[in-house]
């Protein structure tokens, strides 16, 4: 597995993987055997959060499975990497110190190497955010951030008040990406900041739950920005046959659209079998190999470009 030397500010695998609906949802020694398996191929980084607020007030023991599954799997904590997630949706009511003690608990862990702090309904405070964020990391509790889906002109106020008052700014952002949702991450707000290396993308919800793979997920998936999911539907197919042309499964040639970008630092997915995991895999070299050539054979689907591209509604 390729390692991105840049990365998401720090080094890490092209690959990673979530687990919202993904350990809770299988066998738990699948889910053990799985994860050594992805250890020892090459992913690293695996992205892990308490859904307890706002649209993921869930209850979810994913989390809780994950660490479970990682110390039966016999993995030491420095084979492995943890994106966290701190949520907007309760801010400042539940702050980031009690919501990472609460997490890193659930986990097992005592830190994180990154955290994405996440969406919200209202607009935050911007500086407390970037200021208790500083402080977190100043505790050595994980060493640098990112946001996830943040509208362009909050990004830019974090950016701007982290470079004045001298504090660690967003190092990445994680951001709907795929064949089909493309405006966002490469629009002139976000795509600005990917050129410069202020920041690099950790693509998110890659197969839009699975309906870019022409499946129907019966499980809860993202949201719809847009309301594009029935040309998604639609558009399976041609992601079929493109893939057939290129003699690979309809997954790899997606991920692969992806991590032949070159702001994309990560490709984020969830798998809940071992033979998605490892067909997943081959993504990165068709991506090296053949990367600009999938992106060409599938530019007539970028089925997003109305929606704005700034993040607002």
């Amino acid at each position: 597995m390729d390692e991105k030397q840049n990365g998401l500010g720090f080094v890490t695998s092209a690959l990673s993987l979530g687990s919202w609906n993904t350990w809770d949802r299988m066998d738990f020694d699948d889910a053990v055997r799985l994860l050594r398996y992805a250890i020892d191929s090459g992913i690293t980084l695996f992205d892990v959060a308490h859904y307890n607020m706002g649209p993921h007030s869930e209850q979810s023991r994913t989390d809780l499975l994950f660490g479970e599954a990682v110390r039966a799997a016999g993995i030491k904590r420095d084979e492995y990497q943890l994106c966290g997630k701190l949520w907007l949706w309760d801010y400042p009511n539940t702050g980031f110190a009690e919501q990472l003690a609460t997490s890193f608990d659930r986990v097992g862990v005592e830190r994180a190497e990154a955290v994405v702090v996440g969406d919200y309904f209202e607009r935050p405070d911007i500086p407390r955010i970037v200021t208790e964020v500083a402080e977190q990391i100043r505790l050595g509790r994980f060493d640098v951030w990112g946001v996830n889906n943040w509208q362009a002109a909050d990004l830019d106020r974090a950016l701007d008040f982290a470079s004045r008052e001298g504090l660690p700014a967003p190092r990445f952002a994680q951001l709907k990406y795929s064949v089909v949702r493309r405006s966002m991450a490469e629009g002139p707000f976000y795509g600005a900041h990917f050129e410069a290396g202020r920041l690099t993308l950790q693509a998110s919800d890659v197969f839009e739950g699975g309906v870019l793979l022409g499946k129907t997920p019966s499980r809860k998936i993202g949201a719809d920005p847009g309301g594009i999911r029935e040309s998604i539907r639609a558009a399976a197919m041609r992601v079929a046959a493109v893939a057939g042309e290129f003699g690979v499964s309809p997954s790899q040639l997606a991920l692969a659209f992806c991590l032949a970008y070159t702001p994309v630092a990560n490709v984020l997915f969830g798998v809940s079998r071992m033979a998605q995991l490892e067909d997943n895999l081959g993504a990165v070299a068709l991506a090296a190999s053949r990367g600009s050539e999938v992106r060409a054979a599938l530019e007539d689907l970028w089925l997003d470009r109305s929606v704005a591209t700034d993040g607002t509604f």
